[in-house]
């Protein structure tokens, strides 16, 4: 969450904080041993959330107030013992969880009052049709999020590609607060295919992420303004090494995608904006690589095996976790 507090789960209900850069790791108190902790928030020492994922009951939210000492259930997988978690956030007291399709449509949970009140979205848009597609829980990042906001819009993959869904804010729907105002009938999702993955199930969209800000009651088709530059990363986490379709851009809020030139030498699992760096990292199981022009051409940066970033930290298997060096990345 900043460059001295930080979080992060993992598999067997592993937790741990630290609050000295990295230098020092505390294994929290787990929620529950059996769950497979695919994202976390933290929000400062004390408070964080954390995301189980795995199919029906194994996907669920916990929330702990008193530095990882304790934890309570915050929100259960509704769908048991169908669906699946792939990620979600929180911006104040509003949150978010997307999940894996559930009768042939993609689950979508808005949260009020910090996760004390849920509502499944319902705004037509979010069906399957014929596609065949799901997410990807990697990361934790495939909703959209960037400035420390979320967004009304997530990514997926799939056998029948990858796509961008979107659902436009209207005006004044966050400033007011009520999640009633979600569950009317205003615009649908949209969505938007993106050239990356390879149109299997084990490819796609796998972490999406956004520069400057959402704007918010322009009209009903705008989502973000002009400024808003969108990156969206992937491929085959089956074949990590193939850097073919493992990046795109859009520059006018996800409407259209366009590939990058030079791509990601990989698979590429999580990615976000720096703004100490003014450049994108991206990580994948066969390392990390870096974009200076807004995802157009990818440089490489290492070869280490990595799942998640939160700059300056990236996470990878068997609990290895590691700090970028931006004053040395910043050098000319």
């Amino acid at each position: 969450m900043n460059g001295k507090i930080a979080w992060a789960g993992g598999s067997g209900g592993t937790v741990l904080k630290t609050t000295d850069g990295g230098a020092h790791w505390t294994k929290c108190a787990s929620p529950d041993s059996t769950l497979d902790f695919r994202g976390v928030q933290g929000f400062d020492a004390q408070t964080a959330i954390v995301m189980a994922s795995g199919p029906g009951s194994k996907s669920a939210l916990y929330k702990t107030t008193d530095g990882c000492s304790s934890w309570r259930l915050l929100f259960a997988n509704p769908d048991a013992p169908n669906g699946f978690f792939d990620g979600f956030w929180f911006n104040g007291a509003h949150g978010i969880v997307v999940g894996d399709p559930v009768n042939s449509k993609f689950t979508v949970f808005l949260a009020e009052k910090e996760g004390r009140e849920w509502k499944r979205d319902p705004h037509p848009g979010l069906a399957l049709g014929k596609r065949d597609l799901a997410a990807f829980a990697a990361s934790n990042s495939v909703i959209a999020i960037g400035n420390g906001l979320y967004t009304r819009a997530f990514a997926t993959g799939g056998k029948s590609g990858s796509y961008f869904f979107r659902r436009p804010f209207m005006p004044n729907e966050e400033k007011t607060g009520l999640i009633e105002k979600a569950i009317r009938k205003e615009p649908p999702w949209k969505s938007s295919l993106i050239p990356v993955g390879s149109g299997n199930d084990s490819s796609g969209t796998f972490s999406v992420a956004y520069r400057y800000p959402v704007t918010i009651g322009i009209c009903a088709e705008c989502t973000f303004n002009d400024n808003s530059i969108f990156v969206a990363v992937g491929g085959d986490y089956k074949n990590p090494g193939d850097s073919a379709n493992t990046a795109a851009w859009s520059s006018d809020g996800g409407a259209t995608w366009i590939a990058a030139t030079s791509p990601p030498h990989g698979y590429r699992s999580a990615v976000q904006w720096s703004d100490a760096l003014k450049a994108w990292i991206a990580v994948g199981a066969n390392g990390s690589d870096v974009s200076r022009d807004d995802g157009k051409t990818w440089q490489p940066l290492d070869d280490g095996n990595w799942n998640a970033v939160s700059l300056p930290f990236a996470v990878g298997p068997n609990g290895h976790i590691a700090k970028l060096k931006i004053a040395e990345l910043s050098k000319p």
